[in-house]
């Protein structure tokens, strides 16, 4: 089958196409035939090497797909031959074939074409696990979301407000990317290439600051959070996409019964893939019926996957980068 693989450590001129062999599967794995999978900023990390449980090149980068499955384990329970499916790969997503537990295969709803299910696993499973399970959002709540014109970003936006919140508030680094967020349903929308965010979330919010803030930056951006971080309020931390090390005191915490909480759905998915069903049964039917929607950015084949890569690494995307596999 034809796979794009990362030859070496490095730029996007490091992923070759090339034809490798079908995977294997096991008892309680599924062979799908891949449709489209989607570029997410972790693949890129996982490129230079920077990404947690990276594998050493040679690898086939890539997180989640959809597609049909075309074989199943004799141990796999509840997944058939001919379905329309999601799926995490464990060992890359960048071909025409992979295989797939099946506690991280999820069936399609047939309102759902497959370039909204590609641009989805991630981001819309990420986006849920952070406001409703590791942020604990109440309805009402104020919730601050940086990076607001990205791929989860413009998820977590509609999540937030279809789980209840009373005002969703995004930041963006650029000025042409304040549209995107506010088109996803943000309330307001804040540009920081001034360096400061936290003065207008407080100013917004009458002085009382954002009750859940979803951080994927790091390094500066989570120490002005805390400085816009609401009584009882709840930091998530979900990477380090600035590349720094953000320092945060301990005084900032408990008089003010306030949380910096971590997640990652890597870690998630390898340790404990149970919880994702529940991500699964809310995020798909959002999906079907029309309330939640993806923002896709650009469609490539899979033989410009470097190309793909430039444009999420030069932060240009506006929502998802997929690549088509098949038709």
């Amino acid at each position: 089958m034809k796979a794009v693989v990362v030859t070496d450590f490095g730029g996007p001129e490091v992923m070759k196409v090339m034809a490798v062999d079908l995977p294997v599967v096991a008892t309680n794995q599924v062979l799908i035939r891949v449709v489209a999978t989607s570029v997410n900023f972790a693949d890129i990390k996982s490129r230079y090497g920077n990404y947690h449980g990276a594998s050493k090149p040679p690898f086939i980068p890539g997180l989640d797909a959809a597609g049909v499955i075309e074989e199943v384990g004799r141990d796999v329970e509840h997944l058939q031959v001919g379905q329309r499916v999601i799926a995490f790969s464990k060992a890359g997503s960048y071909s025409e074939y992979i295989a797939a537990d099946e506690a991280l295969t999820f069936p399609l709803p047939d309102e759902v074409d497959f370039a909204t299910a590609a641009a989805c696993p991630i981001v819309s499973f990420t986006s849920y696990k952070l406001l409703a399970d590791v942020g604990r959002l109440e309805a009402g709540e104020t919730v601050l979301i940086h990076a607001a014109a990205g791929g989860v970003g413009t998820t977590a936006i509609q999540l937030a407000k279809l789980l209840g919140a009373g005002k969703v508030i995004g930041t963006v680094g650029s000025e042409q990317k304040i549209a995107t967020a506010l088109e996803a349903g943000a309330d307001h929308v804040i540009c920081y290439q001034d360096g400061s965010f936290a003065s207008q979330v407080n100013e917004l919010t009458d002085g009382r600051g954002a009750d859940v803030i979803l951080d994927s930056i790091s390094g500066w951006v989570t120490e002005q959070s805390i400085d816009c971080l609401a009584h009882y309020g709840r930091l998530v931390h979900f990477g380090n996409a600035g590349g720094e090390v953000g320092q945060i005191k301990t005084k900032d915490l408990h008089a003010s019964c306030r949380s910096v909480l971590g997640f990652s759905l890597g870690t998630t998915r390898k340790q404990r893939p149970h919880l994702l069903k529940s991500a699964a049964d809310h995020v798909l039917p959002f999906l079907a019926d029309g309330r939640l929607t993806m923002k896709i950015g650009r469609v490539l084949p899979l033989d410009e996957a470097a190309q793909a890569h430039q444009l999420v690494e030069s932060r240009q995307s506006l929502g998802k980068v997929l690549l088509e596999v098949s038709k």
